[in-house]
């Protein structure tokens, strides 16, 4: 037998909530010190902090136990899936729970005449496209990473495939949902329009664990397209490749992906996944999906919008070898930043405007980070009018300061052109500041009260997605 299981650093409450999970749960249950610091934070820079224990869910009956248990005796809960947040969604409050439901990964059906699939909340899309592939389908919201479907939902995830596919919004049926007191919610189904009462799908995706814990999501599939082309167009002026792009939404090209990476993004792609056949100057990366005929008429079209707006070296293939080269290269964007700048953090930024802003938006983001001193590589979806910006943390005393400020200026500039604070990576911990410029108190009070009323004892993910009320941070 191993050691007995401890509970004496545990304050009260959470001592009693692990006794009564651990009686029915077992070694599920841990205050392992490596596991709770790998539940500590995601992948963003906010800072870490140790849940006070870890509870592996493997049913939605877990997490109702859990969800009940803690409701009792008002213990916080933060849901964990691939821990790829961030905005600080899966940083644990003081004495939280972090219920961690990776292991939840059954695809549950696949309904193949009807292009839907049922799928625990662990799993992540890789894994579930390498179970469609033989069938001739396959799910599209690529948010980059191994992030699970819960995450995803929770964050109302979006990717590189968005201007064609939608987010999760547009591709979630359905969604099993255990609420604050251990209830279970079923929403939606599986057609594909209902006029029957709320849109309760709608309120919990994007929700980031604070209404409920999603355990089971109904998924839109979409058959693998016929021809599958990639593309290339470099620019000597960032602002040409922006205008392309955009030209390229407004004339209707049904475009699978467009994607935009800057000068110093290039250069650290270059570098890391081996693009040596590239010139370090801003790129956009294409891809064109359906018939042999529409995809060469769809490249056509873009080619010569490139080439009005002074395009050089457009190339396309439909190799799956080139395009896999080149996606891989796209999707490892971040951690060539990291690499080209050793030692330094990155804080990933998202911003979101109209697309006929955008132009605007990111030509001004640029000049801010020529003004800042700060190397900040830019890469983002343009086609649906989002994109990011990997700012280099200085060694300095002072250089995590001067990072947020260009981030702070960069959703600015955004919200001034009727945009948003986030286009994909949600508002955590880390976007919260900007939630009354964007929505205005009374829609935050809205907000709250709906909280309130499905999370009274405010135990899920507290402290993330809404500011506290003007009156409650005035006491």
């Amino acid at each position: 037998m191993g050691p007995p299981f401890m509970f004496s650093p545990l304050s009260p409450s959470i001592a009693t909530v692990a006794r009564i999970l651990h009686q029915q749960m077992g070694e599920r249950v841990t205050t392992n010190e490596s596991i709770r610091e790998q539940h500590s934070h995601g992948e963003g820079w906010k800072r870490a902090s140790l849940p006070a224990l870890v509870v592996f869910a493997e049913s939605t009956g877990d997490v109702a136990l859990v969800l009940r248990t803690c409701h009792e005796h008002a213990v916080a809960v933060v849901a964990f899936g691939g821990g790829t947040s961030v905005e600080g969604h899966v940083t644990p409050a003081t004495d939280a729970i972090s219920l961690d439901l990776s292991r939840m990964t059954r695809v549950l059906e696949v309904n193949a005449d009807d292009l839907d699939c049922r799928v625990e909340a662990g799993v992540t899309r890789q894994s579930l496209n390498a179970h469609l592939r033989d069938m001739g389908m396959f799910f599209p919201v690529d948010p980059g990473g191994e992030a699970t479907f819960g995450g995803m939902c929770a964050t109302r995830a979006s990717g590189t495939a968005a201007v064609r596919y939608g987010t999760m919004r547009e591709n979630v049926l359905g969604l099993r949902v255990v609420m604050a007191d251990g209830r279970i919610v079923d929403t939606g189904g599986r057609v594909r329009k209902s006029s029957t009462g709320y849109d309760l799908t709608g309120l919990f995706i994007g929700s980031e664990g604070t209404l409920g814990i999603i355990t089971e999501i109904q998924l839109r599939l979409h058959g693998i397209p016929e021809t599958i082309a990639a593309a290339t167009c470099q620019f000597e002026d960032l602002g040409d490749a922006v205008r392309t792009a955009v030209s390229t939404i407004q004339v209707g090209v049904p475009i699978g992906r467009i994607e935009l990476l800057d000068d110093a993004q290039m250069e650290a792609c270059i570098a890391y996944s081996k693009l040596e056949d590239y010139r370090p100057i801003t790129t956009l990366f294409f891809e064109f999906q359906g018939s042999p005929e529409a995809v060469r008429e769809q490249v056509e079209m873009v080619e010569s919008i490139a080439a009005d707006n002074n395009g050089l070296g457009f190339v396309w293939s439909t190799s799956q070898e080139e395009r896999t080269r080149l996606w891989k290269a796209r999707h490892s964007a971040y951690w060539a930043a990291l690499a080209a700048y050793p030692g330094r953090n990155g804080i990933a930024t998202d911003a979101i405007v109209p697309i006929s802003a955008l132009t605007e938006l990111i030509t001004g983001v640029k000049a801010d980070i020529e003004a800042s001193g700060l190397p900040a590589p830019i890469v983002g979806h343009v086609g649906d009018g989002n994109f990011h910006t990997i700012i280099m943390v200085p060694p300095e005393p002072d250089g995590y300061e001067r990072a947020m400020e260009l981030d702070r200026r960069i959703v600015r500039r955004a919200l001034a052109l009727n945009g948003s604070c986030s286009g994909e990576h949600g508002i955590g911990s880390g976007k919260m500041e900007f939630m009354a410029a964007e929505h205005g108190e009374n829609a935050l009070e809205v907000m709250r009260a709906i909280k309130k009323a499905l999370d009274p004892r405010n135990i899920l993910n507290p402290g993330k997605l809404l500011p506290p009320a003007p009156d409650a941070a005035a006491a």
